[in-house]
């Protein structure tokens, strides 16, 4: 059973409200990836309502549970980050092994169908196949790549990307970048070195640069420590959840914008390159409280 059908079964018909009932809850939304913190205080907002409006019955308080749910996620529309720019250049952050390269193409596919020119760089330099699969990528959707040799500096994949956009090759980046950075210094040192090219060379830095961290959904808590630790290095715009099904939990959304105040933008919940959805917090809400 996935994690709505457990929370589902939990305010089934009959079950009494108690304060058992509500250590219980507790405990469910620690194990569905909640921080303890934001269980607790969630828990305490329920067991408020329930006595404030004398609801005896678990069934008529999942209703209320799902719209806390929704108050607690953080977000954000992630087409207005992009539109309206000359040059939106989105950069793809996130350990290996997420789909970070498979998100670039599911990006850079849908934008397309929203009527932009986007090219795909291949700025992931480092993995051994990254700049293959990319080329893959953009030979299946008949969008270009510009990318170097394995190894070279994804700077001036970018700095190339660049070019190709001021001449006309395209009007937007979706840059896959390397998922394998040894210290914040490094992130940080190699996204400024991206940000003086694009300074360089988008007319006069006449471009927005978006930073969107991939996550896989179904790694719990371990997702908002990657989380923080790219946060803190690079100030992120948003999140990107891959790998998104009945096996991910889905508490750690909540915890992203209660604890880092970074938004979800995107869930992704398969592999073909139209699975990929602006995140709607009410619709992440209902299914997290076993509504949909």
């Amino acid at each position: 059973m996935g994690f709505a059908g457990r929370i589902r079964d939990f305010f089934g018909l009959g079950r009494s409200v108690s304060e058992d009932f509500f250590e219980d809850l507790l405990d469910l939304l620690v194990e569905g990836d909640f921080g303890a913190a934001s269980a607790m205080k969630l828990a305490d907002r329920l067991k408020e309502i329930s006595r404030k409006e004398k609801i005896t019955e678990a069934a008529p308080l999942r209703i209320r549970f799902a719209r806390l749910l929704q108050e607690e996620l953080f977000t954000a529309d992630p087409d207005s980050m992009v539109e309206g720019s000359p040059l939106p250049v989105i950069l793809l952050l996130g350990v290996n092994g997420v789909g970070k390269t498979t998100t670039a193409a599911k990006l850079a596919a849908r934008y397309r169908a929203r009527g932009r020119k986007p090219l795909l760089a291949a700025a992931d330099t480092f993995r051994a196949g990254a700049i293959d699969q990319l080329k893959i990528h953009g030979e299946n959707l008949k969008i270009r790549v510009v990318a170097h040799k394995q190894g070279g500096d994804p700077a001036a994949v970018v700095y190339d990307a660049a070019e190709a956009v001021l001449a006309g090759a395209g009007d937007m980046i979706v840059a896959d970048t390397a998922g394998r950075m040894h210290t914040k210094t490094a992130l940080v040192e190699e996204l400024k070195k991206i940000g003086r090219i694009l300074e360089t060379k988008a007319a006069g830095g006449n471009h927005r640069c978006v930073k969107w961290l991939v996550l896989d959904a179904t790694t719990g808590r371990n997702a908002l420590a990657q989380a923080e630790i790219f946060h803190q290095a690079v100030a992120l715009d948003g999140v990107i959840l891959t790998k998104y099904d009945s096996t991910a939990k889905g508490g750690v959304v909540f915890s992203l914008g209660t604890e880092l105040k970074v938004p979800a933008v995107f869930l992704c919940d398969g592999e073909g390159y139209d699975h990929i959805r602006p995140f709607e917090p009410s619709a992440f809400a209902d299914t997290f409280a076993g509504l949909g």
